[in-house]
């Protein structure tokens, strides 16, 4: 693939969905039009969405724009994760096994359980009496 093309890919877990544009460039990250320290302050979870990058060793070669949406910051990490994943696999299709084996490229199907009528959460019931 040319070095000059912007790639992108969608990457979703839970309820989240992170659309992932991946460009040549010095490695800067922005999610949600917000620099990448301030949308993830916590230091876990900006390893979690630099994951896919350094498995392959490509941190600091492209520059990542991020539209992220839905469930809460940790769901979103692992969607930008997924994306990044994907994107670099569009890019150079060598990447696949070192991510396939480290597991960026499966998307993770667990989802919050609906919650049932006649029950006050998914799986919890109401309290029984005998008498």
């Amino acid at each position: 693939m040319a070095a000059s093309i912007q790639i992108n890919a969608v990457g979703r877990r839970k309820t989240s969905t992170a659309r992932v544009y991946l460009k040549p460039g010095s490695g800067q990250v922005i999610v949600n039009r917000r620099s990448f320290e301030s949308y993830f302050p916590v230091e876990w979870r900006r390893k979690v969405v630099l994951g896919s990058l350094s498995v392959t060793g490509t941190e600091g070669q492209f520059d990542v724009l991020v539209n992220v949406r839905g469930g809460g910051l940790t769901g979103q990490a692992e969607a930008t994760r997924m994306g990044i994943a994907r994107a670099l696999v569009k890019h150079d299709e060598e990447h696949r096994k070192a991510l396939r084996d480290a597991g960026y490229l499966t998307r993770d199907p667990r989802m919050v359980e609906r919650k049932k009528y006649g029950q006050p959460k998914a799986r919890k019931r109401f309290q029984f009496s005998k008498r």
